[in-house]
């Protein structure tokens, strides 16, 4: 099965740097995958889809008729990328989550950053992630932050830019477990011949995160935190529980006695230490949030501010998410770390500053619009896509409420070969590396890569018809010579 048809269509292409002509990072696995057979490329296909079904790895879609409960759509063709690109790229992420690290710390206590105007004071005390309940709270260690995924895309130079940050309950570490153990079952031969950088180890280093949070045990005690089956991450939450050894929890589960978090058990009631919270702020406390919540714990804010318990991450994170406060980020770096950002925003327009949206409005349908409180691809306008007719609406709902909108420049997403009706085709792709801030900060290998599999989208959600590819994070090949060592591909092919 070839490449021979495959097109390039004028985007930066992971895989090819030229029509026919793979990158040297990318060389030896097109020799393998171009010598395999159409009908070895479908079994292995086949293959990995049971391989799927049989792990359970799934996601949920809130109101689909066809059912709520999806396998995750994942291509066999890995994105590759070289260790010495990634290594720019960890420093980027480094740089950025301490930044926003100091900023999130900063704007809980003394908002020097507000009061300098390098942020502007109603950007961050009108967003709805701004928790005021947190003011004043010392987090352990200092961070806010502990878990991120931050979402990264190529444009149309290959440059990595940052899309947005993720920082209050990240989702889609498992499927990067996830998607590795399948391709290890698929392509066994091609794992021993090219060696991409593990990422097995997540699940560990995340314990010992955790445990990190809580100096005041020997031995504390974690537990994962869950609104519950029909959460569309619930997959995730009960994978990385089990991974990990700590129990899964709901809020019927725990109670707050004498400032502490205790667990209910069939022997009795035991001390939380550390709850891995996958749960939104305003659903955490009854008392300090919403009311009617029945999926958080009476008094978990007292008993955090205390110190008896540590939360992660920290509840307030959200108002880094941000997608207004994302606009300022490389002043941020700058101001805090002396430094220039190492990963480029993409270019950025906010509707509160007037030039700012003098400008949205003359370019409605050469820029995308998102809503500053808008996820998962939704409340997102692509103005080249677009009818006069919906431009016309959203012109009238960014004239209406300016503060609730950011403009950027349409970007030349990169593509990747995937396999469609037994061709290679392609795809828009992204990529969310994960990181774990404790006493250090550490990046997973790689990340979760995701797929627009519609053709032509620029959308990549899972609950919007996208997908995964696994992602390598391999050796930088001297010009000339392969990735794998020698006599691997005739063995890889296998």
């Amino acid at each position: 099965m070839g490449f021979q048809d495959y097109r390039l269509d004028g985007y930066y292409d992971e895989m090819f740097s030229a029509p026919g002509e793979p990158r040297e990072s990318t060389r030896t696995l097109f020799q393998i995958l171009d010598a395999l057979p159409a009908e070895e490329i479908a079994a292995r296909r086949q293959a990995a889809e049971r391989a799927f079904l049989h792990l359970g790895i799934t996601f949920n879609v809130y109101g689909d008729k066809r059912g709520m409960e999806k396998i995750f759509p994942f291509d066999i063709l890995p994105r590759v990328i070289e260790e010495s690109e990634w290594e720019g790229v960890e420093r980027g992420l480094k740089q950025r989550l301490q930044a926003l690290n100091m900023f999130l710390d900063d704007v809980y206590h003394e908002q020097r950053i507000l009061a300098d105007k390098v942020v502007p004071r109603a950007v961050v005390e009108n967003s709805l992630g701004y928790c005021k309940p947190c003011k004043g709270i010392r987090p352990p260690l200092g961070v806010w932050c502990h878990i991120s995924g931050t979402d990264l895309v190529r444009d149309g130079k290959g440059v990595f830019t940052v899309l947005e940050d993720n920082l209050r309950c990240p989702s889609g570490v498992s499927y990067v477990l996830g998607n590795r153990a399948v391709m290890k079952r698929t392509f066994p031969r091609i794992f021993e011949a090219v060696e991409p950088r593990p990422v097995d180890d997540y699940s560990s280093r995340l314990l010992e995160t955790l445990q990190s949070l809580a100096p005041w045990s020997d031995s504390p005690r974690v537990a994962l935190l869950t609104p519950g089956m029909y959460n569309s991450a619930y997959f995730e939450h009960c994978f990385l529980a089990q991974q990990m050894g700590v129990e899964l929890v709901t809020g019927a589960d725990l109670r707050v006695r004498d400032g502490m978090v205790y667990m209910r058990t069939t022997s009795g009631y035991l001390r939380i230490d550390v709850l891995y919270r996958r749960i939104d702020d305003d659903f955490l406390d009854p008392k300090e949030f919403r009311p009617e919540s029945v999926l958080g714990v009476a008094g978990l804010m007292d008993a955090y501010r205390r110190g008896k318990v540590a939360l992660v991450n920290a509840p307030g994170t959200g108002v880094a998410d941000d997608k207004v406060v994302y606009a300022y980020l490389p002043k941020m770096i700058k101001y805090y770390l002396g430094e220039d950002a190492i990963l480029p925003n993409v270019e950025t327009w906010v509707g509160h500053e007037p030039a700012d949206l003098v400008y949205i409005m003359e370019n409605l349908g050469k820029l995308v619009i998102k809503t500053a409180e808008g996820s998962g691809g939704y409340g997102v306008l692509i103005g080249p896509h677009a009818d006069q007719s919906t431009l016309e609406t959203w012109r009238k709902r960014v004239a209406e409420n300016p503060s609730g909108y950011i403009a950027q420049t349409t970007l030349s997403l990169s593509r990747s070969p995937v396999l469609v009706d037994g061709a290679w085709e392609g795809r828009h792709i992204d990529l969310r590396p994960f990181a774990l801030f404790g006493k250090s900060i550490y990046i997973l290998p790689g990340g979760l890569t995701r797929v627009a599999l519609r053709k032509g989208s620029l959308v990549v959600n899972s609950s919007q018809g996208g997908g995964s590819k696994d992602t390598w994070v391999v050796p930088t090949p001297r010009r000339g010579s392969p990735i794998f060592r020698d006599g691997a591909i005739a063995a890889a092919a296998i």
